[in-house]
C-alpha cells in the first residue's frame, strides 16, 4: 500500500510538472528570460539545455542569441551641397542583454522601430553634414578617371572622410542610444545611394553628353591618325617609285650604251653591212602590211632595191 502511495506522488509530480511546464530546453540560438506575474526573476538564462521554473506561475520568454538584420526604408536627403538622394541603409544588431531588452523592448517588433527612429535619424545628420562625394566614394583612388554611377564632376574630386568612414559615424552616434536597450549594433551600412528622379536624369544627360564629347574626340585623333598614316604611306610610294624609275633609267642607259656600243663595233667591221641593216630596220619601222611609199631614185632608202632588181 505504501508502495502503492508513493507510486501515485510521483505520477503526479510528474504531471503536474507536465502539465505546469515545470521543465522547458533552450538550444544553442537561444536565451531567456523568466517572469512571474509578468515580472522578471532572476537572471537571464543563456546556457543551452535543460532548465525549470515553477510550473503555472512562472513563464519562459525566448529571445534570439544569434545576429539579426535591420533593413531601413529609403530614404530621400539633401547633402551639404544640396544634392537630393536616396539613401537606403542596412545594419546587424543582436540581443546583448536579454533581461534590459525585455525590461524595455519586450520583443523584436519594438526594438526594430527603435532602431528605424535612431539609426534613420543618425543617417540623415550624417549625410546633411557631407558632401555627395563623401558618400560615393571610399578613398581617392582612380580620381583622374570616370566610373560607375557617379558623375564626370565628382569623379576629379578629392574626399576626406569616405562612405566607409561616414557610415562608422552613424554607427558611433547610435551605440549609445541603444546601450540602455539591452541591444548592440556590430554594423552599418549605406546599401545603396542614387539621386532623386529628376536629378538623376539630368545626371544621366550630362554623363551622355561627355560621353559623346569624348568620343568625338577620339574620332578626331582616329582621322588626324589616319592621315597621317596615309601621308607617310603616299611619301614612301613616291620615294619607291622614285627610287624604282631612277633604276629602271640607269638600267635603260647602260642598255642602249652596250647595244651603241655593239652597233659602233659591227659598223667598223663591216660597214655596209651595217648600213643595210640599218636600213633594212628602216623598212621594217617605215612600210607596214599593204603600204605605199613614194620615194625618188636618188634616196638611200632606194639604192638596195636598185641592187636588187639590177641582180
Amino acid at each position: 500500500m505504501k508502495i502503492f502511495s508513493t507510486l501515485l506522488i510521483i505520477i503526479v509530480i510528474v504531471t503536474v510538472s507536465i502539465v505546469g511546464g515545470t521543465f522547458y530546453t533552450l538550444n544553442e540560438t537561444q536565451q531567456a528570460v523568466i517572469t512571474q506575474f509578468g515580472k522578471p526573476v532572476g537572471a537571464p538564462v543563456t546556457k543551452p539545455g535543460l532548465h525549470w521554473k515553477l510550473p503555472f506561475i512562472q513563464n519562459v520568454n525566448y529571445f534570439e542569441k544569434r545576429f539579426l538584420a535591420w533593413d531601413g526604408e529609403p530614404n530621400q536627403i539633401t547633402t551639404k551641397d544640396k544634392r537630393f538622394i536616396w539613401v537606403d541603409t542596412y545594419a546587424r544588431w543582436r540581443i546583448a542583454n536579454p533581461l534590459l531588452f525585455f525590461q524595455r523592448l519586450r520583443d523584436e517588433r519594438r526594438a526594430q522601430s527603435r532602431l528605424d527612429d535612431i539609426l534613420d535619424g543618425g543617417t540623415r545628420n550624417v549625410v546633411a553634414k557631407h558632401k555627395l562625394i563623401e558618400l560615393v566614394r571610399s578613398s581617392n583612388v582612380g580620381t583622374n578617371s570616370t566610373a560607375g554611377n557617379v558623375s564626370d564632376e565628382l569623379a576629379t574630386q578629392k574626399i576626406r572622410y569616405g562612405r566607409e568612414e561616414l557610415a562608422r559615424e552613424v554607427l558611433k552616434s547610435a551605440k549609445p542610444k541603444v546601450a540602455d536597450l539591452g541591444i548592440d549594433i556590430l554594423d552599418f551600412r549605406f546599401k545603396r545611394i542614387n539621386y532623386v528622379e529628376q536629378v538623376r536624369k539630368e545626371v544621366y544627360a550630362r554623363m551622355i553628353s561627355e560621353r559623346k564629347r569624348i568620343a568625338e574626340q577620339y574620332r578626331s585623333e582616329g582621322a588626324g591618325e589616319a592621315a597621317r598614316i596615309e601621308g607617310e604611306k603616299e611619301r614612301e610610294l613616291k620615294v619607291i617609285t622614285s627610287e624604282a624609275y631612277k633604276k629602271a633609267k640607269e638600267i635603260k642607259g647602260n642598255a642602249d650604251a652596250k647595244a651603241s656600243e655593239i652597233y659602233a663595233k659591227a659598223y667598223n667591221e663591216d660597214p655596209d653591212f651595217y648600213r643595210f641593216l640599218r636600213t633594212l630596220e628602216t623598212y621594217r619601222k617605215a612600210l607596214g602590211e599593204n603600204s605605199t611609199i613614194l620615194i625618188s631614185t636618188g634616196s638611200d632608202l632606194f639604192k638596195y632595191f636598185d641592187r636588187v632588181n639590177a641582180k
